[in-house]
């Protein structure tokens, strides 16, 4: 049989689409390009939007067509689903199974009998990597937050800490065959905590113990749980990429208040200002929400304003939609799509401004850089610090893809970097 995974949402649907592809794979299936030669479509779903739920929807009639052309065929749903949706979803799926389940999955599919598994056994499962270099590594799963627009404690459930020792062995197996990149994921890795002798930051501790010539990013932070133990330790690894994502969400303490966020403004600028003092050449990166629930001109100009103090070098700006089941779905949508639209472009005309002040000061500058891919001319990357870079070829580098390689940096945009390759004397 020949199977086909779409992944909708964030790294931890691309890193559970990896398992999934493993556990098809054992079962003697083969992966394929094409969507419409497939017997096995798998989707990886993102249920944050009550959009993606209308665009899984929309496939039905596509289902349709190519169950009459295979009889063969399932279409399978697994990420993020809200039990809600799994009634209407379920009219076009064959089979819709948790995430935390997928080793149930071939049972399901009558691809071999089904076995008793734990709950989270399928972090043990050894993912089949797109990359041969850059690996995801989800650290935990779920989230105890309860922000009133987000749906994914309901999909997640609540946070779970994979055991260390299951997530070092994973590391070193990586990085024995190879791979430059280890990429930490969890909805809130700040709150790892499999037992009360090891927290997020003994966690990076011991991986930067683990030998070999790589790199450590993770993803996601939550600002009320970044602590200055966190940020000393990122700043002292050796390891450790200079790159921090923490999600702001709004610059106003009443709409934090209201998006039960846990944090005021002040504590987040008093924390950007620390990862700066401690973290050289950082790249700080958020999530933004504009017209939420209630949010006047003047508490959206205090968005903007933090940003200008901030300096963020990305940030994913939303515009607010309405999303059943969470608690603002309760509040009136009372801001016009107009005029969420009008704050999202002038959030980004801010976020040109900062990105392309930090870029400029890097003109001149030699970095190290994980080289991603390349054309007949070029070389594309990132920097340590997470920046996209574009590396001019020449005749005499001997740069190969997934290699780490010194580059001079000639040329910046807001968003990416330009440079070329120095030679190794």
């Amino acid at each position: 049989m020949k199977y086909f995974i779409q992944i909708y949402g964030c790294q931890m649907n691309y890193s559970d689409a990896e398992r999934v592809a493993a556990i098809l794979e054992k079962s003697g299936s083969e992966k394929t390009s094409k969507e419409s030669e497939a017997d096995l479509v798998v989707f990886v779903a993102c249920a944050v939007r009550e959009s993606a739920v209308a665009r899984l929807y929309g496939n039905g009639k596509k289902f349709k067509r190519y169950r009459l052309d295979n009889p063969n065929f399932k279409a399978i749903l697994t990420g993020c689903v809200v039990k809600k949706d799994q009634e209407k979803l379920g009219k076009i799926f064959d089979v819709i199974i948790d995430i935390k389940h997928i080793n149930e999955l071939p049972a399901k599919l009558g691809l071999e009998a089904k076995e008793t598994e734990k709950e989270f056994d399928y972090f043990q499962i050894k993912p089949e990597h797109e990359s041969p270099f850059t690996a995801y590594v989800p650290i935990m799963t779920g989230c105890n937050n309860f922000c009133s627009y987000c749906i994914v404690p309901y999909t997640r459930g609540r946070e779970y800490s994979r055991p260390t020792q299951e997530v070092l062995n994973e590391i070193t197996e990586l990085v024995r065959q190879g791979y430059k990149e280890i990429i930490l994921l969890g909805q809130n890795v700040n709150s790892y905590r499999p037992d009360e002798a090891t927290d997020f930051p003994a966690l990076l501790e011991r991986i930067n113990g683990i030998e070999g010539d790589f790199w450590i990013r993770f993803l996601t932070s939550h600002p009320k749980d970044m602590s200055e133990k966190l940020i000393k330790t990122v700043s002292e690894s050796p390891k450790g990429t200079n790159h921090i994502h923490l999600a702001l969400q709004s610059g106003n303490n009443d709409i934090l208040k209201k998006m039960n966020r846990k944090y005021t403004k002040e504590h987040f600028l008093m924390l950007a200002e620390t990862i700066r003092e401690n973290i050289p050449d950082v790249m700080l990166t958020t999530d933004i929400i504009v017209g939420f629930p209630g949010e006047t001109e003047e508490q959206f100009q205090e968005t903007a304003e933090l940003m200008r103090m901030a300096k963020f070098d990305i940030a994913y700006i939303n515009k607010y939609s309405p999303r059943a089941g969470t608690a603002s779905f309760e509040m009136l949508d009372d801001v016009s799509w107009e005029e969420k639209k009008r704050r999202e472009d002038t959030l980004n005309a801010v976020l040109r401004e900062t990105a392309l002040e930090n870029n400029q000061r890097y003109i001149g500058r030699t970095v190290e850089v994980l080289i991603e891919r390349e054309d007949k001319k070029n070389y594309f990357g990132k920097t340590k610090s997470f920046k996209d870079i574009k590396i001019k070829k020449n005749e005499t580098d001997k740069s190969t893809v997934g290699a780490f390689a010194k580059v001079k940096v000639t040329k910046v945009t807001p968003w990416a970097l330009e440079g070329v390759i120095m030679d190794d004397d």
